[in-house]
């Protein structure tokens, strides 16, 4: 499953923060990592591009 389709369904409420780092297979403190790499990606792209807004 794709990284950022993990954490789509977690920030939609779908997974806990502990199954979505099960998933991705990372601890706490890399999922935070993640999540705020992910952040940033989604920030950088056009209104019209975001998924999930």
């Amino acid at each position: 499953m794709d990284k950022s389709k993990v954490i789509d369904a977690y920030r939609r409420g779908f997974l806990t923060v502990r199954e979505c780092g099960q998933i991705l297979g990372v601890e706490e403190r890399q999922l935070q990592s993640l999540l705020a790499l992910e952040d940033d990606k989604t920030s950088c792209l056009p209104p019209s591009r975001r998924i999930g807004s």
